[in-house]
């Protein structure tokens, strides 16, 4: 069996504000209710305790960790739940002291006692968390690890993106992929294309990629129509709808897809094109912010910045660009993270911010490298650039929110990952003096050395800097 991560695994459709500590814990929760659920087919639990570990029970507050496993436990999908259902979910089980377990029975379940929040560290992984269900005489445990972008794993389970399917190209790092592209004279995407079509027809890849990228365009759309204040307690303003207002002035326009056409005719000065990819990437992270549909990219902390650059693309370098483009971006977009996570870490609970925002960078830098023309090795050229000026970034979110530094970094990353490209296509790759899989192992040392309150805790930097007080 060869090692596989999907495009799909690295841009999962799911609920914010973080891919490790509300998808994964979410998703860990649908995953021991399985196995409940299996092994205990005749037998109902009378309640179900949840502790949550290091990095989880340290921002698992302010990442709404503890919404994660309720929802998770009462059988709703974060791919497929109506946001706007959220709260009232939480708010029942707040109130009535009963969670509706996988939609099947009704347990005792007050979220204040049944989920604790443990600071201790499991040896594993930063972000460690056990389910226990209790019943008449006896008692089910399991322990999960949510391990960065939604990933989730046992300790002992070895089967994580493992697919029993011979793929033409197995790719464990970036040496390899381009060893493919020089002899079979193809592009990345192409490469990449042919693995995925291993798991699914041509037909199926290329709608799921569309609907990633509508469930993008859609946060956009909605980040830059919204205003007000993010929840939380910091009383951080949505930036995007103002900025978005200034940019586009009066031009009508009644959907996601008429607003992209509209976008094309506005003013297109570098000051105007600055203000519009800041503003893309700040409206995806304010709908995360606020418990919205996002796509992991690869976390959702990081995810405004593929969409970002990918807009770019549509709304300024490309006007005829359409399905076959956007496809194309997702692809290189989703290996480049892959090669991050199998060569180091796309969990900021062990890397810190330069393993999702410098990730992500790198992967945006890279997608839009080859849609501008760029060779693959220029492709790498510029995932390199990207992550190599994002080195030690630290994640130090205060009060333990995905809002502050965190929205703000997106647009940093997303303009780096277009200087980066544009850097890598201006240079001769034979001349580049750093592979990206050096990158990539000088990424995993810096984060192995990097100290653990800088690693999603709010036990450094500005969490402890500023808090809750100072706002």
């Amino acid at each position: 069996m060869q090692e596989c991560i999907s495009v799909f695994d690295m841009l999962k459709i799911g609920v914010g504000p973080s891919s490790s500590h509300t998808l994964g814990p979410w998703r860990a929760a649908e995953k021991f209710l399985e196995h409940l659920e299996h092994k205990y087919y005749t037998q109902k639990a009378h309640t179900v305790r949840v502790d949550l570990y290091g990095s989880l029970s340290l921002t698992g507050k302010g990442h709404a960790t503890d919404f994660a496993v309720m929802l998770g436990l009462s059988g709703q999908d974060p791919e497929y739940i109506p946001v706007e259902a959220i709260s009232g979910i939480i708010d029942t089980i707040n109130q009535t002291k009963k969670l509706h377990l996988g939609q099947h029975y009704f347990i005792d379940f007050n979220p204040e006692t049944h989920i604790v929040f443990n600071k201790n560290f499991l040896p594993f992984h930063a972000n460690g968390l056990t389910f226990t269900a209790f019943f008449e005489n006896d008692t089910f445990c399991e322990t999960y690890y949510s391990i960065g972008g939604g990933f989730v794993v046992q300790e002992n389970d070895n089967t994580e993106n493992k697919i029993s399917h011979k793929i033409p190209y197995p790719i464990q790092n970036t040496a390899e992929l381009m060893e493919y592209c020089k002899v079979q004279n193809r592009k990345i995407s192409e490469i990449v294309l042919d693995n995925e079509q291993v798991m699914r027809s041509k037909e199926q890849v290329d709608k799921e990629l569309m609907r990633v990228w509508h469930t993008m365009l859609e946060c956009m759309y909605i980040g830059c129509h919204t205003e007000g204040t993010l929840p939380g307690g910091l009383n951080v303003r949505r930036r995007a709808f103002d900025m978005h207002k200034n940019l586009i002035g009066d031009l009508p326009y009644h959907s996601p897809e008429e607003w992209l056409q509209v976008i094309r005719k506005t003013e297109v000065k570098f000051r105007q094109i600055l203000k519009w990819v800041s503003c893309f990437a700040l409206a995806v992270n304010e709908v995360n912010a606020a418990l919205g549909r996002v796509v992991t990219a690869p976390t959702n902390g990081s995810a405004g910045v593929i969409p970002a650059v990918l807009m770019y693309y549509l709304v300024i370098e490309n006007h005829d660009a359409g399905e076959k483009e956007i496809q194309q971006f997702l692809l290189v977009a989703g290996e480049i993270g892959s090669i991050f996570k199998k060569g180091a870490t796309i969990s900021a609970a062990m890397g810190g911010c330069q393993a999702e925002i410098g990730v992500s960078s790198a992967m945006a830098a890279g997608a839009l490298c080859e849609l501008l023309g760029g060779s693959p090795e220029q492709v790498q050229m510029a995932a390199e650039i990207a992550m190599e000026h994002h080195l030690g970034l630290t994640c130090d979110p205060i009060a333990g929110l995905v809002q502050v530094p965190c929205i703000e970094r997106n647009t940093m990353g997303a303009i780096k990952a277009i200087n980066a490209a544009e850097l890598a296509l201006e240079t001769d790759a034979k001349n580049a003096k750093v592979p990206l899989d050096k990158v990539i192992h000088t990424m995993w040392e810096t984060a192995k050395d990097m100290h653990h309150k800088y690693k999603e805790t709010s036990e450094g930097g500005l969490a402890v800097a500023v808090n809750i007080a100072d706002c």
